[in-house]
């Protein structure tokens, strides 16, 4: 076997040494060196000066943010309230105006009002991705309040004189995006105004629950929810408090804190999570759904539920928010006031907030709850249909804003929040924001204001941060990255989220998005200290088509951007440490060079891709290569590459490489016969964006990426010494490779590595493409015991002759494996169209010995952002969800009817008839139309990679009376792995299968139950307002109860079925008058 693997090295690198050119092509550059010089990057300097521009152009946005929440304080300070206002009094752009006057069914009296808002005219801007009017702003409104409301007038009133502190700033600085502010009323105004996109069912937007708002209004929390499920709490009101925790765990963003529990006599978490954990999307998904299967039964216990939060809160052991710590109980009403524990555990200090919620129609009293809220500075609230219920799970906000008010300017401090989706269209932004107080008094001498206003926000796109950091001087796989204090990425090329929810940020962490190891845990743990370093480290990197692990070298340098929550980090191979600059300042050769990229050349020359880049400002992109090169070689004829509309080292880098990839195919490919060595084509790729194929009919076949840092081959021949082969891809549930109808090709690469004056670097890929038909026949000579010229002789038992590949192809297969575990030549004819699938679905006995045997690790890991098809719906019946039924005793039973039970039912079969929709589906998922097409989920990946074993080896595969020999040996200078086995004899050997194909994780990825033991590192803010001395706690909720009359309760509900009522009036508190 040894001897069949010497001939197939051999075989491999004589070809590469003929065709490849990788010899020749370091002649061409060393003969063109004067066209060229050699660049160094310097991490530390590269590293500065981007964190440098970085902090320069949030900084900008700063300064914007600081003037709009001056302005913003002082307009409604002056600002006279006004209790006659009238809608008509006030003139402004409703964003939703449009789409609803063309809605059907829109009431004609509320369609009339519309009309008397403005018309505005809007262009296209590319900036902003939409259609906008930069003279005025837009308005936004919840759908669930009232636009004709005393307190939404005056809002509307005063925030008027915002529109031109926008445009103000938009003429300081021309690059702004959004400008927002969000309202604590629910207002938004942004600038500049564009119609609203309004999704294809309800719009539930609320600028309160933005991850910006969210952030912007409070400082992080520490929470514990504990719900009543007693046996009194049934039908809608259990319904009702199931619906309003998973309304409160969206008021939470991952700088917060949180646990659920539920109690009767006895209180229990409802999920796996014993303690507080983080409030990230992951854990709040497994929250939404512990809470829908919590069942009523027992009696109230107020303490139990008490004493639990509290001893949550208490527990020290744990990573918490450590800032506001507050208890929110849900529950129908009680007589208990647990003055003992809240003596135990809260009073003098009152350290923690308690904000209790009555939810459903009832007739218990509620000045208990009222008390309890109002004894611990917290809120009471009121939630007796679904209607109350988004509104009253966020008023509690206000209460949290209260110190930061009275902190004053030392809370005036902006923040950046995590990367999230813009709900404009302007795809994944970041937002600075700062908060804006009422600074007005009730009267002279009397106490300040404690009420947020609302939050001024102003987003930066990810894109305008990627542009400040180099493109193409770090190499195809070098980057630049940058992460946040809860170790989430704000930069990174493996940041490409398939799918977006813009209720949630977008929180993918760094060590998510690399493959984790213990140097990267201390690489990112320093990041978020906010250090400086640099580290050389030896780490697993996955390969572009995630089909690969390769094992390299990386350099990381890392710095904190100032002024900002956010550190920027640099990586580097050492083969990028320098880079080629062309210097093409003779014209005639600029020319020259530049007719080897015309079409009319490429029959001679080989066919040229050009790499996608952004050459120059005018240049039209395109999806189509052919046309992409169309409109370059267009736009090259109108100016020079030494234009300033131009990026003038990328259009002198490709030109240089056009003629040097030339001048390959003129020394080495044209006058060579590649059906000599049955090879389908000839390429090189270069970093500065040329991919020659030769010849040029090949082309037709070239499925690879024309932009060579986006090739997974170019790539991967970067990081890997010696020839790499690249089967084509097939996918498990596609059908085989047509071999009669197509034409197969093996792709085999390598690096050109260049030395130049005792700087090394890499700036090109060559190899060839194989035709792999031709090269399985090949294979077997190559694996037999003959010469060409001798004739096969089969080996039969009683012969003296060793059995070989070609001969004995009924007893031996024979076969090359990549490094990936993926089949790249079989002597087993029927085994040709499976070249390119995992080695498991061709012999799942012997991948599994190969395993089991170190020759192949095994690396897992899981992708966060993938997109993954909608779960099919339960059964919907006609029926809302957790209905109570009432028994026949109880229909005729009078005072049943009187009695919250009967008031609960009745209110839902109304609420069915009314809001049919609610029933259906969860009110999240009316927000918008691609959630209901594909969702975010977790896949599970599986990637192997050559082990430790690098010897020729021999090893039995025991399966008793079925035993397998096999031997294994890794090809010098390759990523293959010559395998020759004995076939199975009987199907008693099948073993279990390796999994190599990406599978859908059901749970969300690795248990969560496990994953909170043991937390990632993370910081908060640096700064916490969860207490001030002067705090005035004596506006602490009110509200009646009123025990059901059913007369009263049926005329009411009857006009609401009729639509005669008045306009409703929002569910704003007295205390937000302003």
């Amino acid at each position: 076997m040894q001897h069949w693997a010497r001939r197939l090295e051999q075989e491999i690198d004589g070809v590469m040494r003929i065709f490849g050119g990788v010899q020749q092509l370091r002649e061409i550059y060393k003969d063109n060196r004067n066209l060229f010089e050699v660049q160094e990057n310097e991490p530390q300097k590269l590293v500065e000066k981007v964190a440098g521009d970085i902090e320069s152009l949030l900084d900008r946005k700063v300064q914007a943010l600081k003037r709009l929440a001056d302005a913003a304080e002082n307009f409604q300070k002056t600002h006279r309230w006004q209790d006659n206002i009238k809608e008509e009094d006030i003139m402004y752009y409703d964003a939703k105006a449009d789409a609803e006057l063309d809605d059907p069914e829109i009431e004609d009296m509320e369609r009339v009002s519309k009309v008397s808002t403005l018309r505005l005219d809007f262009v296209e801007d590319p900036n902003f991705k939409n259609k906008v009017n930069y003279s005025y702003a837009a308005v936004q409104i919840p759908t669930d309040i009232y636009k004709g409301s005393t307190v939404i007038l005056n809002e509307l009133n005063w925030t008027e004189a915002l529109e031109n502190v926008f445009i103000e700033n938009r003429r300081q600085d021309p690059t702004l995006l959004w400008q927002v502010f969000g309202s604590a009323t629910g207002v938004t105004r942004y600038y500049p105004a564009t119609p609203w996109r309004a999704p294809k069912k309800i719009d539930l937007y609320d600028v309160r629950r933005r991850p910006w708002y969210i952030q912007g209004a409070s400082s992080p929390k520490d929470m514990v929810i504990i719900v009543d499920v007693s046996g009194s709490v049934s039908g809608l009101t259990l319904k009702l408090m199931k619906t309003s925790v998973c309304e409160m765990l969206d008021t939470l963003s991952d700088d917060d804190y949180v646990n659920v529990a539920s109690f009767n006599e006895k209180a229990q978490p409802v999920s796996c999570f014993t303690h507080l954990v983080q409030a990230n999307v992951r854990n709040k998904k497994v929250f939404k759904e512990a809470v829908q299967g919590m069942v009523a039964k027992g009696t109230t216990g107020y303490k139990a539920g008490f004493e639990y939060a509290f001893d949550q809160l208490q527990n020290s052991n744990i990573t918490r928010a450590n800032c506001n710590k507050m208890i929110m109980m849900f529950t129908d009403g009680g007589e208990d006031r647990v003055q003992d524990v809240f003596e135990k555990y809260n009073w003098p200090n009152r350290t923690v907030r308690v904000f209790t919620f009555s939810v459903g129609q009832h007739n218990y009293d509620v000045t208990p709850l009222q008390w309890m809220a109002c004894a611990n500075k917290g809120y009471y609230f009121e939630i007796p249909s679904i209607g109350a219920i988004r509104i009253n799970t966020q008023e509690y906000l206000d209460v949290l804003g209260r110190p930061m008010v009275l902190a004053g300017k030392e809370a005036k401090q902006v923040q950046w929040t995590n990367v999230y989706e813009d709900a404009l269209g302007l795809g994944l932004v970041v937002t600075g924001t700062l908060p804006v107080f009422n600074l007005t008094q009730d009267g002279p001498g009397e106490k300040k204001n404690q009420l947020i206003l609302g939050v001024m926000g102003i987003d930066v796109a990810l894109n305008d941060i990627k542009r400040l950091t180099p493109n193409y001087t770090l190499g195809a796989n070098g980057y630049v990255f940058a992460i946040d204090l809860n170790g989430y990425v704000l930069l990174h090329p493996n940041l490409k989220p398939q799918t977006t929810n813009f209720r949630e940020p977008v929180t993918l962490d760094f060590l998510d998005a690399e493959l984790e190891d213990e140097n990267k845990e201390e690489i990112r743990r320093s990041m978020i200290d906010g250090n400086r370093g640099h580290k050389q480290i030896r780490t697993l990197v996955k390969s572009l088509d995630e089909r690969y692990i390769d094992e390299v070298m990386r350099n990381y340098t890392w710095v904190p951007i100032r002024s900002t929550n956010y550190s920027l980090g640099l990586v580097l191979p050492p083969y990028s440490t320098f880079y080629l600059q062309a210097n093409l300042s003779d014209q005639i050769l600029q020319v020259k060079y530049f007719e080897f990229l015309l079409p009319s050349s490429f029959e001679s020359e080989g066919h040229v891709f050009i790499a996608p880049r952004e050459y120059c400002k005018d240049l039209n992109a395109s999806d189509n290569n052919t046309e992409f090169l169309k409109n370059f070689i267009e736009l090259m004829e109108k100016v020079t590459p030494d234009s300033k509309q131009c990026n003038n080292f990328l259009l002198h880098n490709l030109i240089l490489d056009t003629g040097i990839t030339q001048q390959l195919v003129e020394r080495v490919w044209r006058d060579q016969d590649l059906n000599t060595y049955s090879l389908l084509a000839v390429f090189a790729a270069t970093d500065g964006g040329i991919t020659r194929v030769f010849p040029n009919k090949a082309a037709e076949d070239w499925t690879e990426n024309p932009e060579p840092f986006n090739a997974s081959f170019y790539r991967r021949s970067l990081d890997n010494h010696g020839y790499v082969f690249k089967p084509p891809h097939q996918d498990t549930l596609l059908r085989p490779l047509e071999l009669e109808n197509d034409t197969v090709g093996v792709l085999v690469s390598t690096a050109v590595e260049l030395s130049l004056g005792g700087r090394t670097l890499r700036p090109a890929v060559v190899g060839v493409k194989l035709d792999l038909e031709a090269w399985a026949e090949k294979f077997k000579v190559l694996a037999s015991n003959r010469t060409h010229q001798d004739q096969p002789q089969k080996c039969g038992p009683s012969s003296h002759c060793e059995m070989d590949c070609e001969v004995n192809n009924e007893d031996l297969l024979c076969v090359l494996i990549d490094d990936g575990g993926f089949l790249v030549l079989s002597n087993q004819n029927h085994q040709w169209d499976q070249v390119g699938r995992f080695f498991s679905e061709v012999d799942a006995n012997l991948m599994l010995a190969l395993y089991n045997n170190s020759f192949y690790n095994r690396k897992e890991s899981f992708d966060y952002q993938a997109a993954c098809a909608p779960q099919p719906q339960g059964n919907l019946g006609a029926a809302p969800r957790g209905v109570f039924v009432p028994t026949i005793a109880d229909l005729l039973n009078l005072a049943w009817w009187t009695s919250a039970a009967a008031w609960s039912l009745f209110q839902q079969l109304l609420y069915g008839l009314i809001y049919h929709s609610w029933f259906q589906a969860d009110p999240a998922e009316a927000e918008g139309s691609p959630e209901a097409r594909e969702s975010s989920c977790v896949m599970k990946q599986t990637q192997y990679y050559f082990g430790s074993v690098n010897a020729s080896y021999n090893a039995i595969i025991d399966c008793g009376n079925c035993s397998r020999l096999f031997h294994a040996q890794r090809l010098t200078n390759t990523n293959l792995l010559f395998v020759v086995a004995e076939k199975p004899l009987c199907s008693q050997c099948e073993a279990g299968r390796l999994l190599q194909k990406e599978t859908h994780c059901p749970a969300d990825g690795p248990e969560q139950c496990e994953l909170v033991q043991r937390p990632r590192y993370r910081r908060g803010p640096h700064i916490c307002f969860d207490y001030n001395a002067t705090e005035d706690t004596s506006d602490c909720g009110r509200g009646a109860s009123f025990p059901p009359s059913l007369s009263v309760l049926v005329s009411l509900q009857l006009l609401l079925l009729l639509g005669l009522p008045p306009r409703p009036q929002p569910q704003v508190h007295a205390s937000r008058r302003l």
